[in-house]
This record gives structure tokens, C-alpha cells and sequence, in this order.
């Protein structure tokens, strides 16, 4: 009886210190096993973190500024190229085109030439339509010649013109001459190319 009891109680301590020795164990560290050849600690590679399920928000693009000289600088531009770029009707009025034309001659002439003809008739013309309106006839010539010698042809050209019109019927008392010589060029320049231009008769509405 007693020995039963003695082996009993053996077996009870046995098992009580198998227990206690698994307790106390440590637990071994979770490392992965590296590939074949590595040796050593950094042959270790931990586990993988687990993907986010998280939705992240979209990269906005970056706009970067612009560099110093990519936009091209311009000169303001003057009120006179402003209106000559925006064309007629644009900033302003435009002039009324002139009813009455110039009449041109030759050198040191105060004949009126047969290709002057057509534009001295458009004036009889326009004259005869407005029968109150009085005009002025402004001889003109180029700047060779002393300024006494042009006055005097300036003048006998617009006789010359004011004669032609008179005898087309237009009242005499509705046109008044004068000479400014070669003082008002038309065209500036010191060649034939302006001359020409210079050597004319100018026709000005005065009154009506």
C-alpha cells in the first residue's frame, strides 16, 4: 500500500517538472531561412508587411512656373502704330475723301497737260452738282527757283486752272486763286520723283 502510494507521487512530481521545463523554454525567433551560400545575420530577411487595403489619393500634377525667358517681352507700342495696325474705321474716324482732285503740270509750265484733263472735268463736274459751294485754286511748284520766281508761276498756274474751270461754266465769283510758290511741298525730297508731285494745283472747298 505504500509503495503504491510512493509511485504515485513520483509520477505526479514528473509530470509537474516536465511542465515547468516547457514553461521556462524561450521561443525562438521567426526568421525567415535565407538562400543557400548566406551566412550570417544580415543573411536573415524579414517577412513582407501586408498590403494596405487603404485607398490613397491621386498625385495632383505639378505645374512648374516659367523660366526666366521663356515669354518673349515686347516694347508697348505708340498711338500711332496702334492705329496704323487696327486699319481704317478703327480708333477714330477716318478722313472724308477729298471731292475735288489735283492737277499737275511740267516743269516751269502753267499749261494745263491733256493727261490733266479728265480730273479738272470730275471737278467742273462736282461743282456743277454743289452750285452753292465756292472753292479756292492754290498754285504750287517744286523747290528749284528762287522763292519771287516760283510765286509768280505758282500763280499763273492757278489762273490757268481757274480759267479752264470758267469757261466749263462755273461762275467766276465762285473760285479765288492764290500762289504759295514752292513754300508747301506735297512730297519731300530733292529728286524728280517728289518734284513732280509738287508742280501742281490744289483745289479747297472755302465756303457755300
Amino acid at each position: 500500500m505504500m509503495l503504491r502510494t510512493g509511485a504515485r507521487i513520483a509520477f505526479v512530481a514528473c509530470v509537474l517538472a516536465l511542465s515547468v521545463s516547457l514553461l521556462g523554454c524561450p521561443k525562438r525567433p521567426g526568421v525567415t531561412q535565407a538562400g543557400a551560400g548566406a551566412i550570417g545575420p544580415s543573411a536573415a530577411v524579414a517577412p513582407s508587411p501586408i498590403p494596405s487595403t487603404t485607398p490613397t489619393a491621386p498625385r495632383m500634377p505639378t505645374v512648374s512656373a516659367p523660366r526666366v525667358g521663356e515669354t518673349p517681352v515686347t516694347r508697348p507700342t505708340s498711338p500711332v502704330e496702334a492705329r496704323a495696325q487696327a486699319g481704317p474705321g478703327v480708333g477714330g474716324p477716318a478722313p472724308a475723301p477729298a471731292p475735288l482732285k489735283d492737277v499737275f503740270f511740267d516743269f516751269d509750265k502753267s499749261d494745263i497737260r491733256d493727261d490733266q484733263k479728265a480730273a479738272l472735268n470730275d471737278n467742273v463736274s462736282w461743282l456743277k452738282a454743289n452750285t452753292q459751294a465756292k472753292i479756292s485754286v492754290e498754285g504750287h511748284c517744286d523747290e528749284r527757283g528762287t522763292p519771287e520766281y516760283n510765286l509768280g508761276l505758282g500763280e499763273r498756274r492757278a489762273k490757268a486752272l481757274k480759267d479752264y474751270v470758267v469757261n466749263a461754266g462755273i461762275a467766276p465769283d465762285r473760285i479765288a486763286t492764290i500762289s504759295y510758290g514752292k513754300e508747301r511741298p506735297f512730297v519731300l525730297g530733292h529728286d524728280e520723283s517728289s518734284w513732280k508731285w509738287n508742280r501742281r494745283g490744289h483745289f479747297t472747298i472755302s465756303g457755300q
